[in-house]
């Protein structure tokens, strides 16, 4: 009787083991592949990086305070990643329409764009306790979400 016991547990230690390691090796692969130089000799990250050191000078702290706000809802664990992912998108947009200053419009169209559908309803929360009027930013929701089907 103790023998099967023992036997279960390896048996579900085995199991949880391998799990994890597949989980863990899931999301490796994922940083390996964005790490990947593209056609240009520049990889999603080098990239992300580029765009925010060239728009670091544009932030101020109220800025800061205020995409920090957005992300709250991102779990802590990932949070710095999606704030860098978000703020790379954000500066490029800056550099596309040569902005002088980080505004809210910009924060909010680079959050939409480099998030995932699943995470707006978030974000429309998060815009709608603030008071922030969403029907200039339902372009943005909708051609995301269309882009994002066409990839697929």
């Amino acid at each position: 009787m103790p023998s099967d016991l023992f036997m279960w547990l390896i048996v579900l230690w085995s199991l949880f083991l391998t799990v994890t390691i597949g989980i863990g090796g899931y999301f490796m692969f994922r940083k390996f592949l964005k790490k990947l130089p593209k056609e240009d000799g520049k990889s999603i990250l080098d990239w992300q990086e580029y765009y925010i050191n060239e728009t670091l000078h544009l932030w101020t702290d109220e800025k800061k305070a205020f995409l920090n706000e957005l992300v709250e809802p991102v779990p802590e664990l990932f949070r710095d990643i999606a704030k860098g992912k978000i703020a790379g998108k954000i500066g490029e947009l800056a550099l596309e329409e040569k902005a002088d200053e980080m505004t809210d419009d910009l924060i909010i169209k680079g959050y939409i764009l480099a998030t995932p559908k699943r995470d707006h309803k978030f974000l429309i929360k998060k815009l709608q306790e603030k008071q922030v009027d969403l029907i200039p930013y339902q372009s943005y929701f909708d051609s995301h979400n269309l882009k994002k089907t066409n990839e697929a």
